[in-house]
């Protein structure tokens, strides 16, 4: 048999960045780690100190009983070793990227840097801003904003000089793609050295005599988690060094499946501080084994899985660069409004672009507000280019007595969460 090597980075800063060589059974997981992580990098202190070594097995099948794994799959880091190992049948090049993040994640904080499960753009007037977020939450697509430019979509850091990013490419999800008001991702299909991931020929034709752009992307008969890795020069405007200054605005993205949440709030700093510790939105079926249908979820830091230190470690961090930096903070919800999922219609993109577009250029700083009387959000009363209405999600509601206990229920959970994960004791402060 054949082994495929790769020679790359995580990080492009030399401060923080570190060599790691990728060993695997498929040319597809060599090709996505070329993809996705940075090339010659050069400037890092003792390279050969700071070298890891992931190797990728799926052949290799992991019996619970011998090895004390939980399935016959599963990814195990050794830092003092600086080895990491992805063994099992799970085909999936997620688990490259996620591995090597977690390593980040522990190695950061030490540094005093702050690595983030979040998107990252800039404006023209240099006003960066950090997206944090979920799976299919919107990180990928509104970090793709053809007016700014483009830093990463998914693993940034935040260093004592500004923001940058953790990886060399963008890894989109695929299922029911509107091209329409993605074009960014859309256009990326047809470029070269891309993977398509879990994504079904048509049927009567053969994958490799396929244009991407004849693919069927509704097609989950695989997986609903239908995949796209792309490298950073696939975008139209990449900021030079995919790195800007210290954030002007850090966004916190959640796709509310019960639609009462407001589609925007503004938060001060012990609401940015409840709000990145609970981590709520809903999991949305495709992203997990076993997931059919939204349902809510609190992930602590928008990342709980790979977040190998305590929360209150990425939490101090934010409180002390966010206080540093004056960055405003605020709550966008990219899920269901006018009622739940299945009656609910999800927040059309052009409403959410306009939302986080006035949020990012200060217009929502002075204006008006009201309180939600469940969660304690502050929100706008208006907001340029959106009907007002739909600013306080009752309003949305035919059915207000059902908003009111769809919405209690939420805020129980909320409480519920804070309380059995201890978040009291780690300086947070109870908003909700």
């Amino acid at each position: 048999g054949k082994l495929y090597v790769e020679d790359v980075f995580v990080g492009r800063d030399p401060s923080f960045a570190i060599p790691f060589r990728f060993v695997g059974e498929y040319a597809t997981h060599a090709l996505f780690a070329k993809i996705m992580f940075p090339k010659n990098i050069e400037g890092i202190q003792n390279p050969d100190e700071k070298r890891w070594t992931l190797l990728n097995v799926p052949s290799f099948l992991l019996d619970p009983q011998r090895d004390g794994s939980r399935s016959d799959a599963a990814v195990i880091v050794d830092f003092r070793r600086r080895i990491a190992l992805v063994a099992g049948p799970a085909d999936y090049c997620g688990s490259i990227k996620k591995t090597m993040f977690t390593v980040m994640n522990y190695l950061l904080p030490d540094l005093g840097y702050l690595s983030m499960h979040s998107a990252a753009n800039v404006g023209e007037k240099g006003d960066s801003a950090v997206l944090f977020g979920l799976s299919g939450t919107g990180k990928t697509t509104l970090s793709a904003d053809p007016d700014r430019q483009f830093i990463g979509d998914d693993e940034i850091a935040w260093t004592d000089a500004g923001i940058s990013n953790i990886e060399d490419g963008c890894y989109a999800k695929l299922i029911d793609l509107d091209k329409k008001a993605e074009p960014v991702i859309a256009a990326a299909l047809s470029m070269p050295a891309t993977i398509v991931e879990n994504v079904p020929p048509l049927p009567g034709r053969i994958l490799s005599d396929l244009d991407p752009q004849e693919l069927d992307l509704a097609d989950s008969s695989i997986t609903e988690n239908t995949r796209f890795a792309y490298g950073l020069e696939c975008n139209p405007q990449v900021m030079e060094g995919a790195k800007a200054g210290h954030p002007k605005t850090v966004v916190l993205l959640t796709a509310d499946a019960f639609g009462v949440l407001p589609p925007i709030s503004l938060l001060d700093k012990d609401d940015a501080m409840y709000h990145f510790v609970t981590g709520y939105s809903s999991k949305i079926a495709g992203t997990e084994v076993g997931v059919t249908e939204p349902k809510a979820t609190f992930s602590a830091c928008f990342g709980a899985p790979f977040m190998s230190r305590f929360p209150s470690v990425y939490a101090n961090l934010l409180a002390k660069k966010i206080g540093e930096a004056n960055t405003r903070c605020i709550l966008l919800n990219t899920g269901w409004s006018g009622g739940a999922y299945g009656t609910g219609k999800r927040m059309s993109i052009r409403h959410t672009r306009a939302l986080l577009n006035s949020a990012l250029a200060g217009e929502l700083d002075n204006v008006d507000t009201e309180k939600d009387p469940n969660f304690g959000l502050c929100m706008p009363k208006s907001c340029p280019g959106v009907l007002d209405n739909i600013l306080n999600p009752r309003n949305t509601w035919d059915d207000k007595e059902a908003y009111d206990k769809a919405a209690r229920k939420l805020r129980d959970m909320f409480r519920t969460n804070f309380r059995e994960k201890g978040l009291k004791d780690l300086g947070i402060k109870e908003v909700v």
